[in-house]
Parts: structure tokens; sequence; C-alpha cells
């Protein structure tokens, strides 16, 4: 399997999708009409509906009622996890409201604890997170990646190929070191030993395979 793209209800701007056969996609309320938006079917379409208004006429469609304890997105990753995919990429979980982003970037570290990968995507920026892993950027890419610790402590963090390298250090959830780096083109690699970083790039395209 390869990946599963989900469609939430914040700030992504048109979206071109190109997709595989075995690619996954789902809507999560709103987001529904995003992906209309930018004539995209999805295969599954999962929330409450507060924020589409209504439930949509599709042939899959998920409801779930509106009081509850999990969002809607977070029942689309659950249901990409449930078909086996291990990698994911949201649009529109970025922008908007802040509670929702900040709920988003938690579920960054639960797919992590699931053993997935997931980034977040919006016309300026994507957020991904790795856990006692690496994320290599290739040579001639540049811009700003800010780091940051998911969980309370992350050890043995080494950046290299960035303006201000890093080697071995420890980030803590409390204070932003990691803030504000730059690539530098030549090809760079952000590793964590234990713990989970927040990684976030500033970018101009919003294209995905």
């Amino acid at each position: 399997m390869n990946t599963c793209y989900v469609v939430a209800a914040g700030e992504c701007g048109k979206i071109e999708l190109v997709r595989d056969e075995t690619d996954y996609i789902i809507c999560a309320d709103a987001g529904y009409r995003k992906a209309l938006e930018s004539d995209i079917i999805p295969d599954l379409v999962v929330g409450d509906f507060d924020s589409l208004g209504e439930i949509p006429q599709f042939e899959n469609v998920e409801v779930h009622p509106s009081v509850k304890d999990e969002t809607d997105t977070f029942f689309a990753l659950c249901r990409g996890l449930e078909r086996g995919y291990k990698s994911f990429v949201v649009f529109g979980g970025l922008g908007g409201r802040l509670d929702h982003t900040f709920a988003n970037l938690q579920l960054l570290k639960y797919l992590c604890e699931k053993g997935a990968q997931c980034v977040l995507r919006s016309e300026n920026e994507t957020v991904t997170a790795v856990m006692n892993s690496s994320i290599s950027f290739p040579k001639g890419e540049k811009g700003i990646v800010s780091v940051f610790s998911l969980s309370e402590s992350a050890s043995g963090v080494t950046e290299r190929g960035f303006r201000y390298e890093l080697e071995d250090a420890e980030l803590s959830s409390s204070f932003p070191l990691g803030v504000s780096n730059e690539l530098t083109g030549e090809g760079a690699c952000i590793s964590v030993k234990d713990g989970i970083l927040l990684i976030i790039r500033e970018l101009n395209v919003h294209t995905v395979k």
C-alpha cells in the first residue's frame, strides 16, 4: 500500500494530487467540499458534518455524533490505519482554528507511536514528526526548517547540512532551541536517538505525489 490522503477543513488552497491505484483518499467533514473544489473524488467521507452543514450525498459516508471526544480528522486517520496505511498526507490540517491545528500536531505524535508517518501540508509549509529516526532533505533544497520536541525531551538530536548545525544535542518541549534554521542546499539530515521531533518547513509549492 502507498499513501492515505486526508482532506480536512483547514486552510490549503487548491489541492493538486496525482493518486496511485494503491492510494486512498478520505475527507473529514467540510474537507469534502475542499476536495470537490479541487476535482478530487474521495474513497470515504467521515465526520459529524457540523462544519459542512449537511450529510453529503455520497456512496461511502461514515456519520459520527456531534458530541464526541475525537476530531473528524482523527477518525479519518484511524480509518487509514485500519486499512493498513503507514504513510499519510493531510491537506487542510493547518491554519484556521488554532485549537484544531494544535490537535493535528498532537495527531502527528499519535501516528508516530503507531509506527506511521504523516505530513500536514498547507500552501506555505509542511509539518511532520519523526520518532527515534531521521529525515533527509536532498541536495539543492533551501529554506527555513524549525525543529521542536513533541515529547517532554528529545535526546541525541543531530542536524547536519544546515546553517546552524547540532550534534547529539537535547531538545526540550519548554525551550525552542531548534526554531528557524536554514537549509544550505548541500543536502541535509535531521535525526533523533530518543524522542519525537516536530519538523516544520516553509515552502512555496504544494503539489504532492
